[in-house]
């Protein structure tokens, strides 16, 4: 499973799963295939998008999505949960 670490413009830094529940959001709300979303479009803007899901859901409270939302990320990577390194 990968995953997604989140680096806020605060310093601080968390890592959420993409799990089937987020998979399931990011489709409801792009209409499209996750894995043929990123594999055909390639949108930094649905990275985002995925990040601020998964805070939402973790129950962080966040500005709703848009530029007040990206102003505090630093990054957004997406990780293998798998590897010992992320």
């Amino acid at each position: 499973m990968i995953k997604l670490r989140v680096s806020k413009a605060s310093g601080e830094v968390a890592e959420y799963e993409i799990s089937p529940a987020l998979e399931y959001a990011f489709e409801q709300n792009f209409k499209t295939g996750f894995h043929k979303r990123f594999r055909d479009e390639e949108r930094q803007s649905d990275v985002y998008w995925l990040s601020w899901e998964a805070e939402r859901r973790a129950g962080v409270t966040v500005a709703p999505f848009g530029e007040k939302y990206l102003e505090t990320l630093s990054k957004v990577e997406i990780m293998d949960a798998n590897s010992p390194n992320g």
